[in-house]
C-alpha cells in the first residue's frame, strides 16, 4: 500500500474511532447501521430507511442460504450482518477498521444471541487476509468512498469470491458526467481526492470477471438522506451534545451535510445498489 493510501486508511480509522463521530452516528442512526436509507416516505426515521436498504439488498441476492459464507467489508456497527444471520442463519464476517465501532458490534451480537454466527474483524478492506474463493457473498454499504485504492478493494473482493458468488454494494459516488472541481467541498470534508463513479465500478468489475446483474439507481435517496440527517441533527442537537459530541463537530457536520445536499441537488452525485456475480 502506498504512503498516501495508508494515510487515507489512518484518517478514516481515527475519524470513526473518535468520540465525536462514534457518539454522533450511534445517536442519530440508532446504533444498528451507518448507511444511506431508502425512504418511504421521505421524512421517516433514519433507522427505518436504513433497514429498508438492508432488506432491499437482501432481496436481490439469488444464492443466500443458511450455508452461505458472507463477508461485509466496512461493516460499521454490523446491523446488516445481524439481519442476515437472524433471517438465514448464515455465517457472517463483519470486517471494519474502527475498533470502537467493532466493539459496539460485538456487544450487540452478544446481546442478540448472534455472536456464534458473526465474526467481527478489525481490519482494512484493502488487503483481505482470506484465501482465494473463501466467500459466497461479499457485501458493502457506503464504505468504499473512504479508500484511496478503490480498484484494489474491488480486486480483493473478486479474489475472495467463489465462482458464482455475488457481490452487492452501495457507495456515495460522483456522477459519470460530474464537472471537474465542483465537488471539492465534499472531498475536503472527507479528506479524499476523488469519489468513485458508476462507470468506474462497472469498468473495474468487468476487468475482474464480475458480471453486472443490476444497478438500481436511487440517487435521489442520497440527497434526501443527507437532508434527513441534517434535520435530525438540528432537531436533536441538545441530545447529541449530551451524548458527548462537541459543538465544533456538530457545526462542521452541519456544514458538511450541506455540501452533500447541494451536490446531490445539482446532479453531481450518484448512489444506488450495484449487484455483480463472479463468472
Amino acid at each position: 500500500m502506498t504512503d498516501s493510501a495508508n494515510a487515507v486508511v489512518d484518517t478514516a480509522r481515527q475519524y470513526y474511532n473518535s468520540d465525536d463521530a462514534d457518539n454522533f452516528y450511534f445517536t442519530i442512526w440508532g446504533g444498528e447501521d451507518i448507511h444511506v436509507g431508502l425512504y418511504e416516505p421521505e421524512n421517516e426515521p433514519i433507522a427505518n430507511a436504513s433497514h429498508r436498504t438492508v432488506q432491499r439488498m437482501t432481496s436481490m441476492l439469488k444464492t443466500l442460504s443458511s450455508d452461505s459464507e458472507v463477508l461485509d467489508v466496512g461493516a460499521g456497527y454490523g446491523g446488516s450482518m445481524r439481519h442476515l444471520a437472524k433471517q438465514y442463519g448464515c455465517h457472517c464476517v463483519a470486517l471494519n477498521l474502527s475498533e470502537v465501532e467493532n466493539q459496539r458490534d460485538r456487544d450487540k451480537n452478544a446481546q442478540q444471541g448472534l455472536d456464534h454466527l458473526i465474526d467481527v474483524v478489525d481490519a482494512d478492506f484493502t488487503n483481505l487476509s482470506y484465501p482465494n474463493e473463501s466467500f459466497d457473498i461479499v457485501w458493502s454499504q457506503d464504505a468504499f468512498l473512504h479508500s484511496g485504492e478503490r480498484g484494489k478493494v474491488i480486486s480483493e473482493v473478486a479474489r475472495v469470491l467463489r465462482p458464482g458468488g455475488e457481490f452487492i454494494f452501495t457507495d456515495p459516488m460522483q456522477a459519470d458526467d460530474c464537472p471537474q472541481g465542483v465537488i471539492q467541498p465534499i472531498l475536503e470534508r472527507i479528506h479524499l481526492d476523488t469519489l468513485g463513479s458508476p462507470g468506474f465500478y462497472r469498468e473495474q468489475a468487468k476487468q475482474l470477471g464480475l458480471e453486472e446483474l443490476a444497478f438500481e439507481d436511487h440517487t435521489h435517496q442520497l440527497t434526501n438522506h443527507y437532508s434527513r440527517v441534517r434535520q435530525e441533527l438540528e432537531r436533536r442537537e441538545e441530545e447529541v451534545r449530551q451524548a458527548g459530541v462537541s459543538q465544533d463537530y456538530i457545526d462542521r457536520m452541519k456544514k458538511g451535510l450541506g455540501h452533500w445536499v447541494e451536490g446531490g441537488k445539482n446532479g453531481y452525485l450518484a448512489w444506488g445498489i450495484f449487484h455483480f456475480r463472479k463468472q
